[in-house]
């Protein structure tokens, strides 16, 4: 176990290595993209002005004077709002695929003390769920719950009772390795630190959390650049998650043993998402700022200065310094502006650096977390960074790690290091349009759209599994007919392209009010292949 441990975390990686590269038309959402389920849309083209167009699963490749569902996407300097009142009948999902649907429950469900709350209430929550016909439910494991005090004591009793609670209602387990702070973020109702320890190691060596130009840290995760650094009480961080990981299936052996846990998703950053702090609210970012680079702690700085060096050019071993700050705007930035120094010889050679580095964490963890849980499937989640999306420098997916300009595809690389591991791919926002709802903000250039088509079609092309949650609470039809659509794409001629599994996020006493119930109940037997024709609600009564 030692070797193997030491094979993937000794290695040298080659920062720069040839990047993949694909052409215009393989990237951004198809021109005539169909509008469903909707009122208002902002027209807005996904492929202007990268003019980027591609031919995926869901486009009927027909002349869109012929098709009545289809508009032609004006340049993005003409926007205008179409108003696509929907008059057609509901889809019929009788005989579709399967498509198992998880709930994510509360953050809060176990409290510091690593003890489930009101687990009554909880027993009654999930039989409601069961009633629903859902699969099973997603828990996440905090760090800093497990490992809270002392290093590599771990107290796992809070959890072994809310698993032994959900394996006696039938349900399936999907399990988070959270290895992130919880708490200021969107959605966040709780907060759970970091462990102590860790946290007192950080007033020693704040250089183990990410950093931005200025100095200021994020406490939300750990640094990158302490991956293979000894810094954490004589343990790489590496060490730390891997432990952690191994601690926990041997804990939970009867409940993988025997199938109750289906899956494990590895927390890989902020949020438990593969991506920099970029976005830090503590920090005082608000949307839809670009944000910033978060490559400035010493332990990044010097893997920087070092690739620079290795490059032939030791100039360019520095971060950024000309980008913005978390609420600016592309345009008002050197960096980011069109013909900015983003895709200047330094801009492309940084960009390069900052996404392989997060390329490489992904590739070390998932490897640690294959030899932690062989046999059981693994998975990454990744972000929804759909803002300012359709200016040329795309800055908001920029200082979060992915790298799409100039027709470069910065998902691709992410979903062959997925492959390598045979680890799924989790993506969120597929419940959210391209509309023009956000009227405060109609220059950020939003597209939800165009980035979950990109996604999902970069992960079937690759042939890894590909799961997807909701990024806002979604009680209406609306919302759950537009997961449907992406779950479920129309004219798949493949018959391979759809979900893996669905997360609804999350479990509430608003999602269990009898109408909000009634049309999440209709969602799920849609998702599963079943048309609703008559739904029993004598559940019901249970919540008077």
């Amino acid at each position: 176990m030692a070797a193997a441990f030491s094979s993937l975390v000794g290695q040298p990686r080659a920062i720069l290595s040839a990047s993949p590269t694909v052409s215009c038309s393989q990237i951004r959402k198809p021109a005539n993209f169909p509008l469903q389920n909707s009122r208002f849309f902002l027209v807005n083209s996904s492929s202007v002005p990268r003019t980027c167009t591609m031919a995926m699963v869901g486009d009927d490749n027909v002349d869109p004077a012929r098709d009545d569902h289809s508009i032609n996407w004006p340049s993005y300097d003409d926007p205008k709002v179409v108003d696509v009142t929907p008059g057609l009948q509901e889809r019929d999902f009788r005989d579709t695929p399967y498509i198992p649907v998880y709930v994510m429950l509360p953050m809060g469900i176990i409290n510091m003390e690593c003890e489930i709350v009101d687990a009554n209430n909880l027993v009654n929550q999930l039989k409601i769920l069961k009633s629903a016909k859902v699969d099973g439910v997603v828990v996440e494991c905090w760090w800093g719950i497990v490992e809270a005090h002392t290093p590599q004591r771990y107290n796992w009793s809070g959890y072994k009772r809310l698993f032994e609670i959900v394996r006696d209602l039938n349900l399936k387990l999907r399990v988070v390795m959270s290895f992130h702070e919880c708490g200021g973020n969107v959605g966040d109702d709780v907060h759970i630190p970091l462990p102590q320890w860790i946290t007192e190691i950080g007033y020693r060596n704040p250089d183990i959390f990410f950093s931005d130009k200025d100095l200021r840290r994020t406490h939300e995760c750990l640094t990158w650049g302490v991956d293979n650094e000894r810094v954490l009480g004589g343990r790489i961080a590496l060490e730390v998650y891997f432990d952690l990981m191994r601690s926990f299936r041997v804990k939970f052996d009867e409940f993988f043993e025997n199938g109750v846990i289906s899956e494990i998703e590895i927390g890989l950053g902020p949020c438990g998402e593969l991506r920099y702090p970029s976005h830090p609210a503590k920090l005082g970012w608000k949307y839809p700022g670009i944000g910033e680079f978060q490559c400035y702690d010493k332990y990044l700085l010097n893997s920087l200065k070092k690739t620079a060096e290795a490059f032939g050019c030791s100039s360019c071993g520095k971060g950024p310094w000309n980008a913005g700050s978390y609420n600016s705007k592309p345009q008002n930035t050197e960096f980011f502006r069109d013909g900015g120094e983003y895709n200047s010889i330094y801009g492309r050679f940084f960009l390069k650096w900052y996404t392989q580095v997060l390329i490489d964490h992904g590739d070390q963890v998932l490897g640690l977390a294959n030899l932690s849980f062989k046999g059981t499937p693994i998975a990454a989640k990744l972000p929804g960074i759909y803002w300012w999306r359709n200016t040329k420098s795309g800055a908001a997916e920029l200082t979060a790690g992915f790298y799409s300009v100039n027709c470069r595809d910065g998902y691709s690389p992410i979903a062959s290091m997925l492959k390598k591991h045979e680890a799924a791919l989790n993506f969120t926002c597929l419940e959210l349009h391209t509309v023009y709802r956000d009227i405060d903000f109609p220059e950020a250039l939003a597209d939800p759209e165009g980035l979950v088509w990109q996604v999902l079609n970069v992960a079937w092309e690759a042939y890894i599994p590909v799961a997807g949650e909701n990024a806002r609470p979604c009680y209406h039809r609306e919302g759950y007919n537009k997961i449907l659509e992406n779950a479920k794409p129309r004219n798949d001629p493949f018959g391979r392209h759809y979900l893996s599994a669905f997360t609804y996020l999350r479990l509430s006493p608003t999602l269990l009010e009898k109408h909000n119930f009634m049309e999440f109940e209709r969602f799920v037997q849609k998702m599963h292949g079943v048309q609703c024709n008559y739904l029993s609600w004598s559940h019901f009564w249970n919540l008077e």
